[in-house]
């Protein structure tokens, strides 16, 4: 309804509906922007550099790979990282699928999962972080930041338009001119006059960012055992698939590119916990299919605890981030927070 593939009237009544229900929605989102710009609300400042990853739009950017590379590049150069996040989709005392997937992929970097996130930050602090990666946070604006890194991704770069519920920004697209950075993630799904439209749109709202592009390269194939496989070895079988993140086209697009070509894909809600009777419903819809193997994503993996459904082999694609252009600028201006690299302390380190 929203993309206005379905039509009719009822559709267009709600589509009507739904805009109006998100223009009301995003002048509160304005006000809100307004009362930290004027120090009506005041942000909290921590100890030590915090460098912010986010987006506009709601579903999935593709910001784990890039709190991954940046937690990465920044233990690379001798920097205690840690990354604090939300923790959206944990169940009391578990840690959410996103913050599992990290701890397998980063087990050198601890992750702080909490709805308030200043307390997080502040016991990673207390507990040795030198530098503070806030995932999923652009919105969040109560800890004061040193770097705000925004995340479009090119499936649908201006996420259809308008402010939720009318459309999938999560604020007007004009915010983006708090960004210090913005990388387009995905980009390889774009061609290069599509890519060119994008940035043209972007450097209207925000002409002083560093603006970069990447692909979501697949490295490898996982299984819960930790036992990994090259992604050759199922080019060209029949395999199936499933995943429950928030933007399963990406995930097929990954596959198509990395050689597999799925008879089949199953969906389910992003942040999926999955029960002992999706398994079930799984294995059966497999046996429907004559496939090698079933894939899904790593951030789906980490949540079951199966190498196989019934008697086929069960595998995660992982993830990279690898930029297509703009790593100098964006490793350049990462540097600024290197010990050696950062101003006196009050002095806001200089633009990107």
């Amino acid at each position: 309804i929203i993309s206005c593939q379905k039509r009719g009237l009822g559709a267009f009544l709600l589509r009507w509906l739904l805009r109006t229900a998100g223009f009301l929605f995003g002048g509160i989102v304005r006000l809100r922007k307004r009362c930290y710009d004027w120090g009506l609300i005041k942000a909290h400042h921590v100890a030590v550099p915090v460098v912010s990853v986010g987006n506009l739009s709601l579903g999935g950017t593709g910001k784990t790979p890039a709190v991954a590379w940046l937690a990465r590049w920044f233990r690379r150069h001798g920097v205690p990282v840690a990354v604090v996040s939300r923790g959206y989709g944990a169940e009391a005392g578990q840690p959410n699928d996103e913050a599992m997937e990290l701890a397998q992929n980063l087990p050198d970097v601890p992750h702080f999962q909490n709805p308030n996130r200043v307390a997080a930050a502040q016991t990673a602090i207390h507990q040795g972080a030198g530098l503070i990666v806030l995932d999923d946070a652009f919105q969040h604006r109560r800890i004061a930041r040193d770097l705000d890194i925004v995340l479009l991704d090119a499936s649908a770069p201006f996420g259809a338009g308008t402010v939720f519920p009318g459309g999938t920004l999560r604020e007007p697209f004009r915010s983006i001119r708090r960004a210090d950075m913005i990388l387009l993630s995905r980009a390889d799904m774009l061609g290069l006059p599509d890519r060119q439209q994008v940035w043209q749109r972007v450097r209207r709202e925000a002409p002083g960012a560093v603006c970069a592009e990447a692909a979501h390269a697949p490295a490898a194939l996982l299984n819960v055992s930790g036992t990994t496989s090259e992604l050759s070895s199922l080019a060209g079988k029949r395999v199936a698939a499933f995943c429950a993140i928030g933007n399963p086209n990406g995930f097929r697009h990954t596959l198509i590119e990395s050689g597999i070509q799925p008879v089949d894909m199953r969906v389910f809600p992003d942040h999926h916990r999955y029960t002992a009777s999706d398994i079930a419903s799984l294995t059966d819809w497999v046996k429907r299919f004559d496939v090698a193997a079933v894939v899904c994503t790593h951030k789906d993996l980490v949540k079951l605890e199966t190498d196989s459904l019934g008697a086929c082999p069960l595998w995660a694609v992982t993830i990279e981030l690898r930029f297509l252009q703009g790593q100098e600028e964006v490793e350049r201006c990462l540097r600024q927070f290197l010990p050696g690299h950062r101003p006196p302390v009050g002095q806001t380190p200089d633009a990107c």
